[in-house]
């Protein structure tokens, strides 16, 4: 069993108090800043909570509704879906998001660090999200009465389920949904707010370091930054600063799979610690140590990398096991999640590398391996074997950690 210890959190002796104002505590004559993770990610300026991250959960709403809107078999058209993607047409049942400037699309393969100069690769990837919400229409929902098999697409019993998949046996909501995972919150997350490129950009580290903050908010950009990573995890939790008590059950995306993990005993102990690294990052914000800061990133750089990587082996190896039971309703839906994880693993960041664990071209092998001939209906044990042991090969963990 994996010993899931904190990777780098620092041991400190003065306690950052969150609740009175975001001055750092100095010791030694004030040559040193010295900080801890306070108890809730709460903290405060002049009385008032200088934490915001309003337009993630935007977005992560915008998302919810999307994937829910793909089985709409009697109404979603392209165009509605296409228009929820976008934020076009007032599209969504909840005003509020239609009232919003956000969209999912904005944001999809859009960081800094990984897009800012690859504007075909970022096209590729919106594409792909658009292509996938036109093909549930055009292919899946004039078969919903067929029987699938290999070639033709329909329904197929999963169990009390049914699922709807395509004439390869992938079913598109959980590709989106998934896809979405790596695509917006694990891009936006790692590449973006917490880049020194955001943080430390313009002015930022100067105004930080004496107490600037954005006009008519409360907060520093710096501040702001970094709260909206922490937005697209746990940004739609009811207590946010009390977030890590209700990981896993505060939306379908990366926050479930969090607790997915967290759930495993093998990586028992992973929701901690990325919770104390936002909470510990955040804090150093405020301080004014920025070593410290960027150390929080590179563990949340790998630990939610990992949550991919172990979600991508896991449903293989469940989709594996189903294909050997005979049950493919059951192995169709595992691997369609897989696929939509193993799309995301070209999002994740290593910290030692400053590149995705794996690349675009390796993810797009593995799916070419995925898709090949009639798909899902055709690809084999050993397949699945194959490519769980290459991705788990770029992580810290074993096949058999992951898969079970």
């Amino acid at each position: 069993m994996k010993n899931y210890l904190p990777i780098a959190l620092a041991l400190t002796t003065i306690a950052f108090t969150s609740c009175e104002d975001d001055d750092p505590v100095i010791t030694d004559g004030g040559t040193d800043i010295e900080v801890t993770a306070p108890a809730t990610y709460s903290f405060e300026r002049d009385g008032e909570s200088t934490v915001s991250f309003s337009g993630q959960t935007t977005r992560i709403q915008m998302a919810q509704e999307l994937v829910s809107e793909m089985s709409n078999f009697d109404n979603a058209t392209v165009a509605s879906l296409s228009n929820m993607f976008s934020n076009e047409e007032n599209p969504f049942e909840n005003e509020d998001l239609n009232a919003s400037d956000k969209s999912i699309k904005s944001k999809v393969a859009a960081s800094t660090d990984y897009y800012a100069g690859d504007a075909a690769g970022s096209a590729t990837v919106k594409a792909f999200f658009e292509a996938r919400l036109a093909d549930q229409v055009n292919e899946v929902f004039p078969a919903q009465n067929t029987v699938a098999e290999a070639g033709v697409a329909g329904q197929i019993a999963d169990g009390e389920s049914t699922r709807y998949v395509n004439a390869q046996g992938f079913e598109y909501n959980q590709i989106v949904a998934k896809g979405l995972i790596g695509a917006l919150m694990i891009d936006q997350a790692l590449n973006n707010y917490l880049g020194t490129a955001v943080l430390d950009e313009a002015t930022n580290v100067e105004d930080n370091d004496n107490g600037v903050v954005v006009e008519g908010k409360s907060y520093t950009n710096m501040e702001h930054k970094w709260d909206e990573a922490f937005g697209y995890l746990y940004g739609n939790a009811a207590d946010a600063a009390n977030a890590n008590a209700t990981a896993g059950t505060d939306d379908n995306f990366l926050n479930k799979y969090l607790g997915r993990v967290e759930g495993d005993e093998d990586f028992a102990g992973i929701a901690q610690e990325v919770f104390d690294a936002f909470k510990l990052g955040r804090a150093a914000i405020v301080a004014g140590d920025y070593e410290l800061r960027d150390e929080q990133a590179e563990i949340l750089r790998t630990r939610l990398s990992e949550v991919v990587g172990i979600r991508a082996v896991y449903y293989l190896q469940q989709g594996k096991n189903a294909i050997e039971a005979g049950d493919y309703g059951a192995a169709f839906h595992d691997l369609s999640e897989g696929f939509g994880f193993v799309y995301s693993l070209q999002f994740t960041r290593n910290p030692n590398t400053d590149a995705p664990y794996l690349s675009t071209e390796e993810v797009n092998a593995f799916i070419s391996q995925l898709t090949a001939d009639n798909g899902l209906w055709d690809v084999t044990p050993e397949t699945l074997d194959a490519i769980s042991t290459a991705i788990a090969a770029q992580f810290d963990f074993t096949v058999t950690q992951a898969g079970s």
